[in-house]
This record gives C-alpha cells, structure tokens and sequence, in this order.
C-alpha cells in the first residue's frame, strides 16, 4: 500500500485551501523545493508565511463575498 507522501502531488486535482497553499508557495517562489522534497523541507519562517498569506486571502474573500451579498458582518467584526 502506497502512503499519500509518496504519490505524487497532481496541481491540477487540489481542493480549494490545498490548492492556495500551492498557489502561495509558487508565489514566494517555493513550490520546487516543495514538490521536490516536502513541506518538511520548508523552516517555519516559511510556513507562517505560508499560512499568514492564506488567512489574508480567505479573510479577502469573505469580504467580498459578503459586499456582493449585502451582508454587513463582516463590517461588524472590524469595530
């Protein structure tokens, strides 16, 4: 039986908050050492970037989502 590390990571059939970690990492120009050696080859500098950047972004698309359907709460939260 063939653990999940050893498979190969296909870029193409990610869900969606995999698919932003990767797309981040190619982003700080880290997706290589990534693919090539795991995420355990990434210090922790790396990774809290890594997952700082993703929170920004999810806390973008919540705004935005809730501008397009007029909910104010996220207005709210900020006060």
């Amino acid at each position: 039986m063939t653990k999940k590390k050893d498979q190969p990571i296909d870029l193409n059939h990610l869900e969606p908050d995999e698919k932003i970690k990767y797309e981040i990492a190619e982003e700080l120009g880290l997706l290589d050492r990534v693919l090539d050696h795991g995420w355990k080859s990434l210090s922790s500098k790396e990774t809290g970037r890594i997952g700082g950047m993703i929170t920004k972004r999810k806390k973008q698309e919540e705004m935005k989502e809730d501008t397009v359907t007029g909910n104010k709460t996220a207005l709210n939260h900020e006060k």
